[in-house]
């Protein structure tokens, strides 16, 4: 819509902005719904009407915009050796989002998984299993790069960062990736809320009850994850000065531990040696010598 940081907003549904009329308030009952905002170009000083969808949430694009930094800082503060992807939940949109940056982070010579405020669900178990995969070997292609094998197995060693937002499903999978010995767990214990509901049965006036139906049982602690959590390998908290400071001692903890890690524990890179010579006519020479 050709808008640049800089311009201002003048005006709203052509009604002009000040101190006593704010935008949150001519935004209001505006969500999804088009609106016409006045534009004043930063350098130029023109004004111009332009048409926008307003949004329903701003959350989508503020955590996006948190995940693509933290991306950015662990990539930087490792040289560009740790993959960072974050999981916010253990459902449609964990699930979505944990595939989003898995794909793009699981080459990296480490790879950081954040789990931090995970929301619950119910597909912890589809991530480990592709968490645990271990390469092998590669597949060498004529025309492109080697391919790990098993696909998509992570290059090289993991930790996790947890905290105390963390539950339900996000407890269960903070749990299990120590207990599958997939790498160090970072943070906070975890929130401890395990039990799950299931929403099964609706009223006449269209509400729904729910009921606790699940729990789960651990082979290291028992039943002993509800109300308590789980413990992480390393203990980082974040303090209000941290916060306040938009410093994250968590995310460059696990940093740290994953290069410490990169050098310790050896990959299998694709460095097969010289290729053997199959064809026939090449067998055959190789025979009369």
């Amino acid at each position: 819509m050709d808008v640049a940081a800089g311009d201002a907003v003048l005006a709203i549904n052509g009604q002009r902005l000040s101190l006593e009329r704010t935008p949150q308030e001519l935004l209001v009952n505006q969500a999804r719904q088009e609106v016409q905002l006045t534009i004043e170009d930063a350098e130029t000083q023109e004004t111009r009407n332009v048409t926008v969808k307003a949004l329903g949430s701003e959350w989508p694009a503020r955590y996006r915009e948190w995940v693509e930094e933290n991306r950015r800082k662990v990539h930087e503060l490792s040289d560009g050796k740790v993959g960072y992807i974050h999981i916010p939940d253990m459902g449609t949109h964990g699930f979505s989002e944990f595939h989003r940056g898995f794909l793009a982070e699981y080459d990296y010579p480490a790879l950081l998984v954040d789990v931090r405020w995970n929301g619950g669900g119910n597909v912890s178990g589809l991530l480990l299993e592709k968490l645990a995969r271990r390469r092998v070997g590669y597949d060498f292609s004529r025309w492109g790069q080697p391919e790990p094998y098993p696909q998509e197995s992570p290059r090289g060693p993991m930790v996790a960062l947890t905290n105390e937002q963390a539950g339900s499903d996000g407890d269960i999978f903070s749990h299990s990736f120590k207990l599958m010995g997939l790498g160090p767990l970072l943070g906070k214990r975890t929130w401890g809320g395990v039990i799950g509901i299931h929403p099964r049965h609706r009223l006449v006036d269209n509400t729904v009850t729910t009921q606790p139906e699940f729990s789960f049982w651990f082979k290291d602690v028992g039943w002993n994850v509800e109300n308590y959590g789980t413990d992480p390998d390393i203990e980082v908290d974040i303090a209000p000065q941290d916060y306040v400071r938009h410093e994250d001692p968590q995310l460059e903890r696990a940093v740290k531990e994953a290069l410490r890690l990169v050098k310790e524990v050896e990959t299998l890179e694709p460095e097969p040696g010289e290729r053997p010579r199959l064809s026939r006519l090449l067998r055959s020479e190789e025979n009369l010598k």
